[in-house]
């Protein structure tokens, strides 16, 4: 099925209900790039281990993204997957997995993320990758974000990929020299990694690694660097939705910089704002914090993402 008739079914099919707002979210943001508008879109969750690159990267690749901010754990595990995808292990009835069948996996060096096993051994080698950078960086008093290290080891890590290159988001990002922001980073496999080596003096400090304040300045120097409307597509919610759309109030609240509210949104989350998360909040609370305006076109697709964000992304090109 091409990407015209995805959009047509979706446009002849999807009429009511979460359907429905999928396919209105659709054409809104289709008008809102077309008029020239900037999108950054939020990743939470596991959307990397579950190939979101596949409709992302030519997203990507066709500037209908123009940032992202994600929680390190997506950021990694995109680039494990492009080296080691054909060593993954699917787990097919995971509904009925015991416990002692997960213990073998670990026996096996093997890490469940619901439906897949991701091996020990690929996040050995972007480990050791990632060190002899950091060290490097050490010696000369570098400091670069996360993301940077990454693009630095895809285009110039000299790395064997099981996976297609064309289906990685962060190799289209990496490309591009995509904007990323990442907050929150120590909350990853990479992340505890560089803990644990600076708890063994392997290095010295985390200087070399720019953390959450920055990315919140930098973050901050982009919302602000175009004139042209900027929107925003959360995915789940937590600490990658939350961080971005933050900006808004920070510089309009606290900074006391004149900057517009954000110009669309829309979320696909399957929370519930009953229970007080940031993954359920609502658009119009939103509007309460100094984020949207009452104007602003916004979209509430309670859904499953793994399902909905690649038909959405799909309809983009």
């Amino acid at each position: 099925m091409s990407k015209l008739e995805i959009r047509d079914f979706i446009s002849e099919n999807f009429s009511h209900f979460n359907a429905g707002e999928l396919a209105r979210c659709v054409v809104s943001l289709r008008e809102f790039l077309d008029g020239g508008g900037r999108l950054m879109i939020t990743l939470a969750g596991a959307m990397s281990t579950a190939e979101i690159g596949k409709s992302l990267a030519p997203a990507i690749r066709k500037q209908r993204i123009h940032a992202i901010c994600c929680t390190g754990a997506n950021l990694e595990e995109d680039l494990f997957g492009l080296i080691a995808r054909s060593q993954y292990e699917r787990v097919e009835n995971w509904r009925q997995q015991s416990s002692e069948e997960d213990a073998e996996l670990a026996k096996r060096g093997l890490n469940r993320v619901t439906d897949v096993a991701i091996p020990e051994t690929v996040i050995e080698t972007v480990g050791g990758k990632i060190l002899e950078l950091w060290e490097e960086a050490e010696a000369v008093g570098d400091s670069r974000f996360p993301h940077e290290y990454l693009y630095d080891i895809l285009l110039h890590g000299k790395l064997d990929f099981s996976g297609k290159p064309e289906d990685s988001w962060l190799m289209a990002a990496a490309d591009a020299n995509l904007p990323i922001f990442t907050p929150g980073w120590e909350d990853s496999t990479l992340g505890n990694l560089l803990a644990a080596r600076i708890l063994d003096c392997t290095l010295k400090g985390n200087e070399m690694v720019r953390g959450g304040l920055d990315a919140m300045q930098e973050l901050a120097d982009w919302y602000r660097e175009d004139d042209s409307p900027t929107g925003m597509l959360q995915v789940g919610g937590g600490i990658s939705g939350d961080f971005a759309i933050s900006v808004v109030p920070m510089l309009r609240q606290d900074a006391k910089v004149a900057v517009p509210l954000w110009a669309w949104f829309a979320q696909i989350c399957e929370s519930s704002p009953s229970y007080g998360g940031y993954s359920g909040a609502p658009p119009n609370e939103k509007i309460s914090w100094g984020k949207l305006d009452t104007s602003t076109p916004s979209f509430v697709i309670e859904s499953d993402a793994s399902i909905v964000l690649p038909l959405l992304l799909s309809s983009l090109e």
